[in-house]
């Protein structure tokens, strides 16, 4: 069970605000194309897809590759805007074994309870070599992501998130290595001020997690750091990449 509850709010703020802007995307766009080989008839699995915006991303960037989908929220499957997407949950995947190529997974680990089932299912679904691709902030690694320097109180909360560490470990059990592991410089918004315009709370566990005084101080930081800064605003994410 995720981490928050993905109902129809969540789900909506994810939708309208949790998007790249495009030269964002291109930096991942880069980094993927590294560790995936696209080719006719290739199947890649996007999991915990969310609304689609990666599976999308991937469909465009990708043409003869099949992006399948699969999300556990009812209420994120409404809003998606990518198909085929299916209903399922990293611990128990709707698909037969060794039918997918390569498997992406973003801003989701820390939602998986179990992680030694979900490498068990990734392992039987994914085809021998593919890779796993993991994009996601590990606990113990926020000094490159901005929310974070404004809302100070949420690194506890990612802090109870899975480490590297420990992420390779309940993976490795299942029979996957680390190939390679790095942040990813991204454009997450085209300034500072269009980033706090933005921000939606419910579109950010860290932040839904906090106390109302936590996140009202964190707004108000800032909304301050806004009106004086320029520039766009540029985060790091982690991609660690198993096979």
């Amino acid at each position: 069970m995720a981490r928050i509850a993905y109902d129809n709010w969540d789900a909506a703020a994810f939708a309208a605000t949790r998007h790249l802007t495009d030269e964002g995307l291109s930096a991942w766009r880069e980094a993927v194309t590294r560790h995936i080989d696209p080719r006719p008839g290739m199947r890649l699995l996007d999991l915990g897809s969310g609304t689609g915006h990666w599976a999308e991303s991937f469909t465009g960037w990708f043409a003869a590759v099949e992006v399948v989908g699969v999300e556990p929220s009812e209420a994120m499957r409404a809003r998606c805007v990518h198909q085929p997407m299916v209903a399922g949950e990293a611990t128990r995947l709707p698909l037969a074994d060794d039918s997918v190529d390569a498997a992406w997974m973003s801003t989701v680990i820390h939602h998986i309870p179990d992680l030694g089932v979900a490498a068990r299912e990734l392992r039987r679904v994914l085809r021998p070599g593919a890779p796993l691709l993991i994009r996601s902030a590990f606990a113990g690694r926020h000094q490159a992501i901005s929310l974070f320097r404004y809302f100070p109180e949420a690194v506890r909360v990612l802090d109870t998130y899975p480490s590297v560490a420990e992420v390779e470990t309940a993976f490795a059990a299942a029979g996957f290595e680390t190939v390679a592991f790095g942040a990813v410089p991204q454009v997450t918004a085209t300034s500072l001020r269009a980033a706090a315009a933005a921000l939606r709370r419910e579109a950010h566990t860290p932040l839904q997690l906090i106390t109302d005084a936590e996140y009202a101080a964190g707004v108000a930081r800032l909304r301050a750091a806004a009106s004086t800064t320029t520039g766009a605003v540029v985060d790091a994410l982690d991609l660690l990449v198993l096979r």
